[in-house]
């Protein structure tokens, strides 16, 4: 079984920044595919970003487009979200997750995701 951990989460102020980092044992992690979702109290969980094996190719979602970024480092086995300019509506858990699929592709749908972190709080003040 894959295992992914996520740190980085906390209590910002609007306008602040946090960097998330999720990391893994996996011995094929530069094979997965990799995303980051969300999901607030009450609500879906939603696509944030995403970025293919090879770091080549990023999607990121709508609401956080030109804020966030996000990135890999395959020799030590991470993905990264850094995370700028944050706003209230970005409070949820953020949660790390990936599957295989060495491809140019980057899916956004959570169902399509089959290793899953156990996820970080982040919190943003007015």
């Amino acid at each position: 079984q894959v295992q992914l951990v996520e740190t980085g989460g906390g209590l910002v102020q609007a306008g602040e920044s946090l960097r998330l980092s999720c990391g893994t044992s996996s011995q094929i992690f530069s094979r997965y595919m990799m995303a980051w979702f969300r999901q607030a109290p009450g609500k879906e969980r939603e696509f944030v970003a995403g970025i293919s094996w090879s770091g080549g190719s990023t999607v990121y979602a709508d609401s956080v487009k030109a804020r966030f970024t996000v990135f890999r480092d395959n020799s030590k086995k991470t993905v990264h979200l850094q995370m700028n300019s944050l706003k209230p509506e970005d409070t949820a858990v953020y949660y790390c997750a990936g599957r295989l699929y060495k491809s140019a592709e980057v899916f956004t749908t959570h169902r399509e995701y089959v290793y899953w972190g156990q996820g970080t709080q982040v919190t943003v003040s007015s």
